[in-house]
């Protein structure tokens, strides 16, 4: 028997735990169940992952992981909608409803909620902040909107709505509300205060 080593141990490790957070939900993730669905043990997740939070999110993460070509259409308006979309239709599909169940365990789980926390802006923030740029480049936002907090407003409103309204989907015109009435406003509100 040929044993397994580096990333090869953790590319099973993380299959498997992905394959049983489709199956279970994070509330069945069990570390055994993904060293045996992996051909391991679970010493061998603990060295990698301390908890099953950490490997719930870095499976997830693995998941999710695609490259997204951002929109490019020449205006902020239609850009942000059109992510903020795709973000949803993400979010709408079997790999939102693992994210579904991770964020409706936050709290009742400290370790989940952490690691959430650490990787909540993980990539999402540089997608919005390069639409922000090419705007503040065409004339459409002012400098001072180029911020992380202000450049993920939508798709924090986009969490909020599938946490606290526990949607399966979020409507477009949610959307449309979240971008033209929340979004543009701020962006735009960001220009030099006079005094």
């Amino acid at each position: 028997m040929i044993r397994r080593r580096g990333a090869e141990v953790e590319q099973a490790i993380l299959q498997a735990a992905a394959d049983e957070l489709i199956e279970s939900g994070y509330p069945g993730l069990a570390m055994d169940k993904v060293a045996a669905r992996a051909g391991t043990n679970k010493n061998a997740i603990y060295r990698r992952w301390p908890n099953r939070a950490a490997l719930a999110v870095a499976a997830y993460r693995q998941l999710a992981r695609t490259h997204v070509e951002l929109p490019d259409t020449g205006r902020l308006r239609d850009d942000a909608l059109e992510l903020l979309r795709r973000a949803n239709g993400t979010w709408s599909s079997p790999y939102g409803e693992i994210l579904r169940s991770l964020l409706s365990s936050i709290g009742d789980d400290p370790d989940l909620r952490t690691q959430i926390h650490e990787h909540a802006n993980d990539g999402g923030s540089d997608m919005w902040l390069t639409l922000l740029d090419r705007a503040v480049a065409r004339g459409e936002a002012p400098p001072e909107a180029l911020h992380p907090r202000v450049a993920t407003i939508p798709i924090a409103l986009l969490r909020n709505e599938y946490v606290t309204r526990g949607a399966p989907s979020v409507p477009d015109d949610v959307l449309v509300d979240i971008i033209d009435e929340v979004y543009l406003p701020l962006v735009r509100g960001r220009g030099p205060t006079q005094s």
